[in-house]
């Protein structure tokens, strides 16, 4: 379904028009429903990872690191940090291992045990944005330019105002579970103007039970089965006998 098609679906199901539902009022619901449903995705998906397909780049992220500072923030549209790299001297970049202060030790802060600048060997989350290297990088162990590189999982490629005018972006997910975008972006509408429609909403996206149901269910079981391109290997179960 193109944008085009959402907005009409969601309308429809609301007996409403351009008038009564407002072009700002409905990007803004579709929006969040795509959000809401990449997030779905994320959590569940398999081995084969999910990005939305509209994006032209990949989640990856680079900066240029400076010499002795540990401490880097980045912007980007990202829900979850999957890997942090480092670029040696020699230009290759080396997989850092994730460290927490509170895994670390509750007496003895993390600074303490890597005060001198090197090759950092660890990275810790310290806020949404930003992460903690340690050591912090020396100009001599590494390569300064782009030498911080991070992989990330990140939100939907939303959709702009530009985009509902031209009205032929699809949702980056599968095209089978497109219509659940016009559900939840009906069902605000509905719960004022049209409330007899909540309930038949509330089932068919299936988001407001304690186990995921409806389509919700059938997103989630999509995409956490994504892996069908492994070789799949019979192995022998042992039995025990008592």
């Amino acid at each position: 379904m193109t944008i085009a098609d959402i907005n009409a679906e969601t309308r429809d199901l609301c007996d409403a028009d351009t008038t009564s539902y407002p072009a700002a009022a409905l990007l803004r619901r579709v929006n969040n429903a795509y959000e809401d449903v990449v997030s779905w995705i994320i959590n569940s998906d398999g081995v084969w990872q999910f990005d939305d397909v509209n994006f032209t780049t990949y989640p990856i992220g680079t900066l240029t690191l400076t010499a002795g500072t540990g401490r880097y923030a980045f912007n980007d549209r990202f829900l979850q940090l999957e890997e942090v790299q480092i670029r040696n001297s020699a230009g290759d970049y080396i997989i850092l291992d994730p460290i927490d202060q509170k895994e670390y030790s509750n007496y003895w802060p993390l600074t303490e045990d890597f005060e001198t600048a090197g090759f950092p060997q660890y990275y810790d989350k310290v806020a949404d944005d930003t992460i903690q290297l340690f050591p912090p990088p020396a100009a001599a162990s590494v390569t300064l330019t782009n030498g911080l590189r991070i992989r990330f999982k990140r939100t939907a490629d939303l959709y702009t105002t530009a985009q509902v005018t031209t009205g032929t972006k699809v949702p980056g997910f599968a095209s089978p579970f497109h219509v659940i975008l016009s559900w939840m972006a009906a069902r605000p509408f509905c719960a004022v103007y049209k409330k007899d429609l909540v309930p038949w909403l509330n089932t068919m996206i299936g988001d407001l039970t304690k186990e995921p149901s409806g389509m919700k269910a059938e997103i989630i079981n999509h995409y956490g089965r994504r892996q069908k391109d492994q070789r799949k290997i019979a192995t022998m179960r042992s039995i025990q006998y008592r």
